[in-house]
């Protein structure tokens, strides 16, 4: 029989696995650092796998590159472009938790070159822009609608003449991007699409 206390100390301890996680950074000048980050409902780092995979890819273009990470969470992807010579790093994070966390590990890198947003991504999109950015990430949550209009506004204004941009999605959606993107890599896994375009 389970007694009172028993589920109190169950829910603390599942309580704090949700709220406490760590990322790494694979590669680059921050190899092998661990960032504390926030574990909140429809944050999903990017696993070291799929990390991998992606800056294989973009090996020879990221060094010295200005970077957006448009739904950054916990930052796992920006991080890694900046630890691999990426010049500027920009992080937009809706969740206000997990946008402090992002602070923090600025200052735990200590870098200059990082740039944290608390915004919602779409309406930030939405402000006049003479900052244009060469590789963008796109991983929001799913099934929210909301890659379609991220790429459009991103394309509006924001990406220089031969801009980078990697799509995180679910392998099912059925999202339109601009005609003027060439899909240069994709890999799929399981329920989720991973590709990398080009702005031609």
């Amino acid at each position: 029989m389970i007694s009172v206390s028993d589920m109190n100390q169950g829910r603390k301890q599942h309580n704090k696995k949700a709220t406490s996680g760590s990322i790494r950074i694979i590669a680059g000048k921050h190899r092998g650092r661990k960032l504390p980050v926030l574990m909140a409902e429809g944050l999903r780092p990017t696993t070291d796998r799929v990390k991998e995979t992606l800056f294989n890819w973009l090996m020879p273009y990221i060094h010295g590159t200005n970077c957006l990470d448009c739904f950054a969470g916990a930052g796992s992807l920006g991080f890694e472009a900046l630890s691999r010579g990426a010049a500027k790093v920009n992080l937009i994070e809706l969740n206000k938790a997990a946008a402090k966390q992002l602070l923090a590990n600025k200052q735990l890198l200590k870098s200059d070159d990082v740039v944290v947003c608390n915004a919602n991504v779409l309406d930030f999109l939405k402000t006049p822009t003479s900052n244009k950015f060469d590789v963008v990430f796109i991983d929001p949550p799913f099934r929210q609608n909301l890659i379609s209009q991220t790429c459009e506004l991103l394309e509006s204004a924001w990406l220089t003449e031969q801009a980078l941009v990697y799509v995180e999605m679910e392998a099912e959606g059925d999202q339109q991007l601009p005609s003027n993107w060439l899909l240069l890599k994709e890999k799929i896994a399981g329920q989720v699409a991973y590709r990398l375009y080009q702005r031609t």
